[in-house]
Order: structure tokens, then sequence, then C-alpha cells
């Protein structure tokens, strides 16, 4: 075993006797630090093609993008919006982290505006590697990743509230 939390729980556990309740203090403190200063590994990533030609976006605007309502960047290119399948983990991730909704709630925004005609859903690619590609090959695409290292030659975009 491994990790803060087994660190936390062997600190923690009743069955330690500590003579001096500043060594249990401390280790709480260095817990506390490791877990804020610790990068995010599955952070995921807001990604767009270069074109896109913008660093943040605000909660909002990236619902209005994902939800198909804003669809063109500021320079006045057009947006294209790439998602993974409503299945995959990443994608499920992606819509209750970062636009603050289930997925089933953005599939049934797309289905509305797809059979009602006033607008197409996002197109969708079958995993990570093929959506990085396409937004790097495609003028004014933007989508989303949750493993960086592998990711170049794309505007990687902040989140603000």
């Amino acid at each position: 075993m491994g990790g803060v939390s087994y660190y936390l729980n062997v600190v923690m556990s009743p069955s330690v006797n500590y003579k001096d309740e500043n060594i249990k203090s401390i280790f709480i403190y260095i817990a506390i630090v490791i877990l804020l200063f610790s990068p995010q590994v599955n952070a995921i990533q807001i990604i767009s093609n270069i074109t896109a030609d913008t660093s943040s976006l605000s909660v909002t605007q990236l619902r209005r993008i994902y939800s198909m309502r804003q669809v063109h960047w500021q320079n006045g290119i057009p947006i294209v919006v790439y998602v993974l399948a409503s299945k995959n983990p990443l994608h499920q991730k992606f819509c209750r982290e970062k636009l603050r909704l289930f997925p089933y709630q953005l599939d049934r925004i797309w289905h509305k505006l797809t059979f009602s005609g006033y607008g197409v859903a996002p197109i969708e690619v079958a995993n990570e590697s093929e959506l990085i590609q396409a937004i790097k090959s495609t003028k004014g695409a933007i989508g989303y990743v949750e493993n960086l290292s592998e990711v170049k030659d794309v505007n990687i975009i902040k989140i603000g509230d």
C-alpha cells in the first residue's frame, strides 16, 4: 500500500500511541501539504486547434460551445466540437467536472438540435488519440483530454468560473 490516504490512516489510527502530540500534528501537516501541492495526474484539459486563438473560457462559454449555442470563436472562425462517446468514462468525467452537467443532459440538447433541424451534434471520435489528431488537423476545433503528455501543437484552454 502507499499514498497519502494510507499514511493518514496510520497517523489517525487509535492504535498508534504517541508520546508527543506534536508528531501527530506534523504528520497531518505534511499530508495536507502533499495533497495541496501534488499535481492532478488525471485532470481533464480543454484543448483547441491553434487557430482558435484563445487561452481561457468561462464555464458558461464552454457550456455554450458544447451545447452548440456558440458557433464561432472570437476571431470569427467556426467552432468544430469533438467529443468521445457518451458512455466513455472520460466524456462522463468531462461533462460532470467541466460542464457541470450529466452526459444525458448534453445528449438531449444535441438530439433536440439535430431533430429540430436547428443545428448539428458534435463530431464523435473513437478514442483520445483520434480526438487529439482531429483537433490538431481541424481549423477551429475544440475537445478535451486527460493526458497532456502526448499533446503538442494545440492551445490549452484554462476554464475559469
